[in-house]
C-alpha cells in the first residue's frame, strides 16, 4: 500500500469541475517562500482498477464491471490497457515542464490492483516513461500485486519488465478475516504469491492489517508469525480503520478495542524486532537495507508526480509549494488527459499549513526530521513552528538538539496529538 498515500482524490464534486491548464510561468512568479534547493523527485501512477471493490477502501479504485471499464456488466469488463496507457503518457508529457531536468529516484505503481495489467503493458509503461524522464540508475520501481491476479512466472514477468519491488497486498492469512475484509484471495493464494515474490525479486512487501472484525490476539500472533516465517525484507502493518464513504463506514464491523488494539500493536512491534526488521516509520518495518525509498520521499516532504485517475502529485517550486489531482473517473481522465488536460485541481498550499503538512509525514519517521531540512523544503524559517516545537517537547511528545527533531516513544503512540500542534491558528 502506498502511502500518503493517495487518498480518494479530489473533493467531492473534482470531477464536475473544468481541467485546469497553466502554463510554467504561472509557477515560477513571485510569491512568499524561499526554497534554495528541490528535493528529490518521485513518481507515482495510478492503475485504478481492480476485481472487486473491498468494503474498506477509501482509495480511488473502481471495479472492472463498473463505470471506467469497456465491456461491464455483471459478467465484468477488460481493463482498457493500451488506451489508459496513452492517457498516462499524455498526462505525463503534458507535466514535464514542471519537473524539467529533475531526476526521478522512485517509481510507485499503485492502485487500484496494478497486477491485473498484464506484464507486456507494464514493460510498455516502463518502457514509455523511460523514453520521456531521467531516472536514477538505481531508480526503485515498485508495483503493487494481490495474490488473487497472479498465475505461475507472472511475477518474474514483471521484474523482466522492469519493476525491481514487489509490493503484495496480503492482508491476513486468516481465510475467516480474508472473507470479512472483501479479499479476492485465501490463504493458498497468499502463500503462494509470497512464495513466488521471493523467488522473483530481491526485495519485496508484504501489507498486513490488524485490528480486524473479531480479530483476537492470538490470531494476530498467527498472521504475524505466518508472515516472518517467510522472512519478507519488508512489512507495512496497518490498522483497519473506518474510513468515511464506504461500504465499512455504511454498516460497521465490531473490530478490537482500543486497548485490545494497542496490545497488538506491542506485540507487532516486538515479533518484528526478534526477526530482524526495524520500524523506520509509524507502519513501515524493513531489514537493513530495504526500505523504500519512494515512502520515506513522501514521509520527508520530497516531491511527487502523479499521474492517473485520482492521482495527486505534490510539486516545489522556488517561492510555492504546488498540489494538484487529476480526475478521479477513469474514463473522464482518459478523455481529459488525451487532450491535453488532465488536471482536475491545481492550488498552492497555504503559507501557514506548511508546517502541518511537513510535519504530518515525517514525524510518521522514527528517526525524524533535520531542522535545516524543515526550512530547505517549506521554505519557512524555523521561527514558524518554534512554539510547536517547544509545546510537543514539554508534553513528551519529542526529544531534540540543534540540529534535528524527533518522536519519543510517546509521541509515536499519540501521533496525531502531536500533529495537531502544528495546524495553522
Amino acid at each position: 500500500m502506498s502511502i500518503p498515500i493517495i487518498p480518494a482524490a479530489g473533493s467531492p464534486g473534482a470531477d464536475e469541475a473544468p481541467a485546469v491548464v497553466r502554463d510554467i510561468q504561472h509557477y515560477m512568479r513571485a510569491g512568499t517562500l524561499q526554497l534554495t534547493s528541490l528535493p528529490p523527485l518521485s513518481l507515482y501512477v495510478h492503475l485504478p482498477w481492480c476485481i472487486r471493490k473491498c468494503p474498506y477502501c477509501d482509495f480511488n479504485s473502481h471495479e472492472l464491471r463498473g463505470e471506467g471499464a469497456p465491456g461491464g456488466g455483471d459478467a465484468g469488463g477488460a481493463v482498457p490497457e493500451q488506451r489508459y496507457i496513452d492517457a498516462l503518457m499524455a498526462d505525463l508529457e503534458a507535466a514535464l515542464p514542471l519537473i524539467w531536468g529533475r531526476t526521478v529516484h522512485s517509481i510507485f505503481i499503485g492502485g487500484g490492483t496494478p497486477s491485473l495489467f498484464s506484464p507486456a503493458a507494464i514493460d510498455r509503461l516502463i518502457g514509455d516513461i523511460r523514453a520521456r524522464l531521467r531516472l536514477e540508475a538505481d531508480c526503485e520501481i515498485t508495483l503493487e500485486a494481490n495474490p488473487g491476479t497472479f498465475e505461475k512466472d507472472r511475477f518474474r514477468a514483471f521484474r523482466a519488465a522492469g519493476v525491481t519491488r514487489l509490493s503484495v497486498g496480503v492482508q491476513s492469512f486468516n481465510d475467516r478475516h480474508l472473507k470479512a475484509l472483501g479479499r479476492v484471495h485465501d490463504r493458498a493464494q497468499a502463500l503462494a504469491a509470497v512464495h513466488e515474490a521471493r523467488e522473483a525479486f530481491d526485495t519485496f512487501n508484504l501489507d498486513i492489517m490488524y485490528g480486524l472484525p473479531g480479530q483476537t490476539l492470538q490470531e494476530l500472533e498467527d498472521d504475524m508469525e505466518t508472515a516472518l516465517a517467510l522472512n519478507p525484507p519488508h512489512i507495512s502493518i496497518y490498522h483497519l480503520t473506518i474510513e468515511p464513504n464506504t461500504y465499512f463506514a455504511k454498516f460497521p464491523p465490531v473490530i478490537p478495542e482500543d486497548d485490545q488494539a494497542y496490545a497488538m500493536l506491542d506485540r507487532i512491534t516486538e515479533m518484528t524486532g526478534q526477526a530482524g526488521l526495524a520500524r523506520y516509520e509509524i507502519s513501515a518495518y524493513a531489514q537493513s537495507g530495504h526500505q523504500c525509498f519512494h515512502n520515506t520521499n513522501y514521509w520527508q516532504f520530497g516531491d511527487y508526480l502523479g499521474i492517473g485517475a485520482g492521482a495527486h502529485s505534490k510539486l516545489s517550486f522556488a517561492h510555492r509549494v504546488v498540489r494538484q489531482v487529476r480526475f478521479r473517473d477513469p474514463r473522464r481522465y482518459m478523455d481529459n488527459a488525451l487532450a491535453g488536460h488532465a488536471v482536475a485541481q491545481d492550488e498552492d498550499v497555504r503559507r501557514s499549513d506548511l508546517p502541518f503538512e511537513y510535519m504530518l509525514n515525517a514525524l510518521r519517521l522514527r528517526e525524524g526530521f533535520a531542522l535545516q531540512d524543515f526550512a530547505a523544503r517549506t521554505g519557512l524559517p524555523l521561527t514558524s513552528i518554534a512554539r510547536a516545537l517547544e509545546e510537543a517537547e514539554r508534553k513528551g511528545l519529542i526529544q531534540r538538539d540543534m540540529a534535528r527533531v524527533q518522536p519519543t516513544e510517546r509521541g509515536f503512540d499519540f501521533l496525531s496529538d502531536l500533529q495537531e500542534l502544528f495546524l495553522a491558528d
